[in-house]
């Protein structure tokens, strides 16, 4: 992260958001657990334009209670709510979260294995030092415990656990700015109808040498 907070301001989340949308296309416990094996086959051919899906319907999810408890209070703690946005939570990124980890496909495996492996790591980290799961932390404490593994120049030992906030923080970006609530608090205005279309913008243009 830019600076030792654990928490994120909108423009760093934007930038963390288009960071995403490309890969997308003091605790020493060690990252260890299991990789569930994925039963779902795939959604197939291309699934109804018409229907609403629920997460869960395409694919079962993986996360358990306790697991979504955790990944809930690390989204809030990276994008929380401020005067004008809701928090991560309120919009859906654990879902979002849990359908992308779920999902029966190559560029997903390697993300399951991190996250899973990485939310045992925060959540043994949460017992041992504070002796309470990471959700029933304060905001301080989940900083606190989160700090070591937000920088950019983590400890050799928490490089593993680093990863994983890396990961799970630029998911929960982009999750979170591909919602109705995300896009407006960027100011995205994309697919409105207009009466007129006047071109590209003059900076843009000059910006690629065309004005």
């Amino acid at each position: 992260m830019s600076s030792p907070s654990t928490r994120i301001s909108r423009r760093e989340s934007i930038q963390w958001m288009l960071a995403a949308s490309a890969v997308l296309a003091g605790h020493d416990a060690p990252l260890t657990g299991a990789d569930p094996a994925i039963a779902a086959k795939g959604y197939g051919p291309d699934p109804s334009m018409v229907k609403i899906y629920q997460p869960g319907d395409v694919w079962p999810l993986t996360l358990d209670e306790a697991q979504r408890d955790t990944v809930r209070a690390l989204c809030d703690l990276i994008l929380p709510a401020d005067e004008t946005s809701p928090s991560a939570s309120v919009v859906g990124v654990p879902d979002f979260i849990d359908e992308w980890i779920s999902s029966p496909y190559p560029a997903q495996a390697g993300d399951r294995r991190t996250l899973l492996d990485g939310l045992k790591w925060i959540e043994d980290a949460a017992r041992q030092r504070f002796r309470k799961p990471f959700a029933e932390l304060s905001v301080a404490e989940q900083t606190q415990l989160c700090e070591g593994i937000a920088s950019l120049k983590p400890k050799p030992e928490l490089k593993k656990a680093a990863a994983f906030f890396k990961r799970f923080r630029d998911l929960t970006a982009g999750g979170y700015y591909t919602t109705p609530e995300g896009m407006k608090a960027i100011g995205y205005v994309g697919n409105v109808p207009t009466a007129t279309f006047d071109g590209p913008p003059p900076e843009a243009l000059r910006h690629v040498g065309l004005a």
